[in-house]
């Protein structure tokens, strides 16, 4: 099922380039990522990484990234003119962000699918012109790993949101089960991949129809679409699930994290009251047209002596929750890792960049899932012992508000906290995924093993005698 991948000549033929940091070859490494923050946020991060070491880095993206891609300091190709003009991920936006659970996930195939067949039609040509040798291709860009096996190039899949590996040791990541062993749970995370594997069927015959027509063989499931000669996660091994079962060229690193490559924003700095601890709400950049939901967050924190700042992600106006209950900051934008460094605590849609930015301040937090990998990162959040989740479905205020007071009473979350905080910065994961992407380009097509299984903080913060 794993096997790596053997592109053939094309690539392989290509011109080595002068010599980088410690004697190692240079590439012209080319980028295909799913088109939200989420993922182009810790792409960029890593781009920006591999750039510093003497590589030009390309990211391939819709018209509508290319202020924050530039902003990032890597060089931009649009591809999709025709398919994806200014203003259509603004549309997709205002449509999937008063989604949830199975309606925000077809709504994402179906982007995806689309996606697809313009890569197929727009990629191959622009990768060809700007001289590429070697891909980063994010594991939602599934139609990525085609296009590379097509033009003979090597490329590592990166997971810059929750890997959607399926094994059965761990439920599927869109599903809000917990964690468990045994026989009947191997049952029930076989089935849960099942209906994974079927919801993506879509995306899988449109990726081998074009297969076919490219001479190359079908894909047979969800994991044929990854790298077999390396995959890099920006989720650290610590917060994995344990007895996690993943191919042997999988490695857990660290956040992809780099302020410096964000564009500033705006914020009434002189509105915070430092007597009162600071929460911090959002609920990313797709998820947040519920307004309902901000409400309960501000009902919830009314009369705890904190202060609420809310970041709507850009997807309403601020005006339209000016009556909120405990006069908390409402804002479009944020400057989220300024204000997540300032925090008691966090709430989130359960984005695994929101996540892991907290965790690596060593702040608790209280998770809301609403679709995609979000129930698995609250899982995730909760076997650790760091924080609580509540999916949206289920959310009210009096459940938020135990949540917040339960997290922020008892000291022990925030030790949790600090623990996978202490984990994450000596995982150093910027640097760890750029020596793997490195070495991987250096391989000669051999796959680059992992210590997947064996890793000695995997699972390691899991409170005793929690479920």
């Amino acid at each position: 099922m794993y096997e790596t991948k053997l592109m053939g000549p094309l690539g392989a033929a290509r011109a080595q380039r002068p010599s980088g940091r410690e004697g190692r070859p240079r590439h012209r490494i080319g980028i295909l990522s799913f088109s939200s923050p989420g993922h182009y946020y810790p792409l960029t991060a890593l781009g920006r990484r591999l750039q510093s070491r003497g590589h030009e880095v390309v990211y391939f993206q819709v018209a509508d990234l290319e202020r924050p891609i530039r902003a990032a300091g890597l060089q931009f190709r649009q591809i999709g003119r025709e398919d994806f003009p200014p203003g259509s991920l603004r549309a997709r936006d205002e449509e999937v962000c008063k989604l949830k659970g199975l309606a925000a996930l077809r709504c994402g195939l179906r982007g995806i699918e689309r996606k697809a067949m313009m890569l197929f039609r727009d990629a191959p040509a622009a990768i060809r012109d700007e001289g590429i040798d070697a891909l980063l291709i994010d594991q939602i860009e599934m139609a990525g790993g085609t296009v590379a096996e097509y033009l003979g190039l090597p490329f590592v899949s990166a997971a810059a949101a929750l890997p959607v590996n399926l094994d059965t040791s761990v439920p599927p990541c869109t599903l809000p089960w917990s964690h468990r062993v045994g026989v009947g749970a191997r049952f029930r995370n076989w089935a849960g991949n099942a209906a994974f594997e079927w919801i993506f069927s879509g995306v899988r015959r449109t990726i081998n129809r074009q297969r076919r027509a490219w001479g190359l063989p079908a894909v047979q499931g969800l994991n044929g679409t990854f790298s077999g000669l390396a995959q890099v996660a920006q989720l650290p091994a610590a917060l994995e699930l344990p007895g996690r079962r993943l191919p042997p060229g999988f490695h857990h690193t660290g956040p992809w994290t780099d302020a410096a490559g964000r564009e500033p924003v705006d914020f009434p700095w002189e509105r915070l009251d430092p007597s009162r601890r600071l929460v911090y709400a959002s609920m990313g950049t797709l998820q947040n047209g519920v307004l309902r939901t901000f409400r309960i967050m501000a009902e919830a924190c009314a009369g705890l002596d904190l202060q609420l700042v809310i970041s709507l992600g850009g997807g309403q106006d601020p005006a339209l929750l000016g009556d909120l209950p405990g006069d908390p900051i409402v804002v479009g934008y944020a400057p989220q890792l300024d204000l997540i460094r300032r925090s008691a605590l966090t709430i989130s849609h359960g984005g695994l960049n929101t996540a892991l930015e907290s965790l690596a301040e060593g702040v608790p937090m209280v998770v809301l899932p609403v679709a995609y990998d979000q129930p698995g990162v609250g899982a995730r959040v909760e076997w650790s012992g760091a924080g609580r989740s509540i999916p949206v479905g289920r959310l009210t205020v009096d459940r938020l508000r135990d949540a917040v007071r339960i997290a922020l009473g008892n000291p022990a979350y925030r030790k949790r906290a600090g623990r996978l905080r202490s984990s994450i910065e000596a995982a150093d994961g910027l640097n760890r995924a750029a020596d793997l992407i490195e070495a991987a380009f250096g391989t000669g097509w051999r796959a680059v093993r992992s210590e997947v299984g064996r890793h000695p903080s995997a699972g390691s913060v899991r409170p005793q005698g929690r479920r």
